[in-house]
Order: structure tokens, then sequence, then C-alpha cells
């Protein structure tokens, strides 16, 4: 087999584990180096690979690629650029085939969520009819958990463990102040259609009167009414109540609690802060001294308690993510698949992209309690496995320490390209 590049490129929202996957794809290439050169990262994502702005990966030490496993953020800079339809937008799809000619680039990693799982199927599909040969093969990632097929996404264990733990350590805060002080505290967390991180936060007790005492879904229609009710009863029977609430919940109507009235650059809702919202409720219709927080990019940037079995599943979709473009697959995503609940144990597989893009999974109806504001048993069986383990980054100086790149640019070979 002759001897071809490679491209890699993270897209959307970033996790604290996309660089364990970036880690997982660039040393798994390294070992197969007598079938892949270089590997070229395109720089911001896709906008990369479209600009010509490409970054010579082959030029960093292995220290520094073994650095991105325990290192947050996404280490190449991605981005929310979701490419159009082929046929409208040809030159776009042209254009990438031109810089993969251009670099002598025949392996395609896209790492990203649902948006990216199109994009890559829509290159492997150009790349064909323009007979380029070119093996595109998505990497799996998003915190949201909603990606199909898979038992779960990369990113998703880590945001839970960190939002589980959040929970049960402010919930101890307010439990100790609210005899005189705040009785109701609201934690948002991400989940525009899907609830998976809330319902993390349902780890945080498994008890009567335990903590998060309501959970709010954006599966379930939001009844103003019964989440001051359940409100009420928490606090005058256990003292505060301690709410998780996703940002994505809404109104039986569809719309979005916080609504904030525009579109982000994938066409989606943009939402003004749901927290904030719910805990103006609390004060106008209960009268309630209230807390709220926004977990936010915390939650997703939170390395430093990182699920260890999110780390490791991460790594492994890269690498399989190799595997399969050596073993001429294309047009694939690698899954996880669970195995065994008890003890947990879990496998790589993989599925054609063409059943993952532009599909949602949502939580299912068995895993939220029947009154909406909790998860049951099955739920905690499928989530509690995911926050298993820590895997610690190397600290200095009290702080973690995080991998440094140099970042070589690829001169460019081709004119300039507006975006």
């Amino acid at each position: 087999m002759a001897q071809h590049n490679a491209f890699y490129a993270q897209s959307g929202g970033v996790t604290a584990v996309i660089n364990a996957s970036a880690c997982g794809v660039i040393e798994t290439c390294r070992r197969h180096s007598d079938k892949i050169g270089k590997v070229y990262a395109g720089h911001n994502g896709i906008i990369g690979a479209l600009t010509e702005d490409l970054i010579d990966v082959s030029q960093e030490s292995d220290e520094a690629i073994a650095a991105l496993r325990h290192t947050p953020g996404g280490a190449f800079g991605s981005c929310r650029y979701k490419l159009k339809d082929i046929e409208t937008h040809r030159a776009q799809y042209e254009r990438l085939i031109e810089v993969f000619k251009a670099h002598d680039i025949r392996y395609f990693f896209y790492n990203g969520g649902g948006d990216s799982a199109d994009t890559c199927l829509k290159v492997s599909q150009l790349s064909e009819k323009m007979g380029y040969p070119l093996t595109a093969i998505h990497v799996p990632k998003t915190v949201d958990n909603d990606l199909p097929i898979t038992d779960n996404s990369p990113g998703f264990g880590s945001v839970a463990k960190y939002i589980a733990t959040s929970t049960r350590e402010a919930a101890l805060d307010i439990a100790s102040m609210c005899a005189t002080s705040t009785k109701v505290f609201v934690l948002e967390v991400m989940g525009r259609h899907a609830g998976w991180i809330a319902a993390a936060g349902a780890l945080a007790g498994n008890g009567e009167g335990e903590p998060p005492h309501l959970v709010i879904f954006p599966e379930l229609p939001f009844q103003r009414a019964r989440v001051m009710q359940r409100v009420d009863e928490a606090v005058k029977k256990y003292g505060y109540c301690v709410i998780v609430v996703s940002e994505g919940a809404r109104y039986e109507d569809g719309t979005f609690l916080a609504d904030a009235g525009n579109t982000d650059a994938f066409g989606h809702r943009q939402l003004g802060g749901v927290a904030p919202t719910l805990a103006g409720m609390v004060k106008q219709d209960l009268g309630y001294k209230y807390h709220w927080a926004v977990a936010d990019y915390l939650q997703r940037a939170a390395r430093h308690l990182a699920s260890k079995t999110d780390v490791e599943q991460a790594y492994a979709v890269g690498q399989k993510a190799v595997e399969l473009a050596l073993e001429g697959k294309n047009a694939m995503m690698p899954t996880i698949k669970r195995v065994s609940e008890t003890p947990y144990e879990w496998r790589i597989d993989a599925a054609p992209l063409a059943e993952v893009a532009n599909k949602e999974k949502f939580m299912p109806r068995d895993y939220i309690r029947e009154d909406g504001f909790g998860i049951t048993e099955a739920g905690r069986r499928y989530l509690s496995p995911l926050i298993q383990g820590e895997d610690f980054p190397p600290f200095e100086n009290g702080l973690p320490k995080v991998a440094k790149l140099d970042k070589v640019k690829v001169p460019r070979k081709l004119p300039d390209f507006e975006l």
C-alpha cells in the first residue's frame, strides 16, 4: 500500500476528552507510518481545509501528542460551520477535494457530533463522484450524548461526572444554609433537545429527600404549576430544594423557556438562560430566596474531573477510526457497544454514516421517572458506569498541565478561497 497523508479536524462544541480522540487518531497514524505519511490538522475545523489553513502535526513531538490525552478544549481549533447541501454549495466540496489533492490527503477524520457526521458523509459521497480516492471516517464526540447507534458519546461521561459532582457539592452548601438563607438552588446544564446531562445530575442522590429534588428534561413539556408545587413541597418537607434543569426545557407548544429570539451558525435557536428564568418563577410564585448557576463551558472543559471510562473510550474511537480507514472502510463511524452491565464492559464497533447523520437519540421514557422529575433505576444503570473512574491530569504548581503544541503551518499551494 502506497503512503498517503491524513487530515484530522475538530468540529462543534469541544469536550474534556475530544483531544484524547485526537491523540488516538494521531498516535495510531504514527504506528502505521508505512501507510500514512503526514497528519495534517485543520486549523479551526473544516474551515482549515476550505481555506488551506493546515497544521503539520508530524512536526509535534511524541510527548506533546501524548499530552493531548489529558488536555481539554480543542487543540487545533474547532468551529461551528456546517457545510450546506452539495447541490447549491458544490464549490465548497470541490474546494475540499482540491486541497486534499494538493496535499496528497487520502484519509479524512472528522471529530464531532451529528452535524459533523453529515459533513463527513457528504465529503465521502462527493469524493466518490469526483473520482478522488478519499476514505472518510467520522470520530464521534458530543457532550449531549445524542448520537444514534453508539451506546454513548465520548465527551458525555465526563460532563455527567462533573454535573453529578457539582450537584452533590452545591446541595450540601444549600442544605447547610437553608434555615436562615437560600431555600432553592437551580443548576442549568447543557442539552438542547436531549436530557442526558440533566439526568446525570440525578446521580448525585438516590434516596428519600436526597437532592436533586427535581430534574427538568427537554423531552417532557414544562408545566409551571406542577413544577412550583413540587418545589414548594420539597422546601416544606426538607427545608430546601435543588433543581437541575436542561437548557432545552420547553413548554407544550415547543417554545423554549429561555428562547433568546435568534439562531446560531447551525440554525439552532439561541437559548438565553433557563436557570434565571426558572429562578424568577420561584421568586414570583413562591417568594423563596434562591440562587442559580449555569454550568456552561465549565461542564465540558473540566478535564481535571474527567471520567476514566470516558477518556479511554474517547481514545479508543480515535484509534478505531484509523484502523477502519486502513481496512478500506469508508463513510463509517466507530461506535461504543455495551457488552455487559455488571461488570460494565464495552467494545468498539462501527456503523455506516448514513445511519448516523442528522439523527438524534433522546432519553428513553423508561429512564425518566413516571412523575417526570427524576430518573428510574434503568436510567441509573445506564448512566452510572459512564462516570466511573478517575483519570487525573498531571499537575504543576498547583494547576493541571496541558499540551503545548508548535502548530507549524503547512505552506499553501492553492489560491485563496472565500467562505
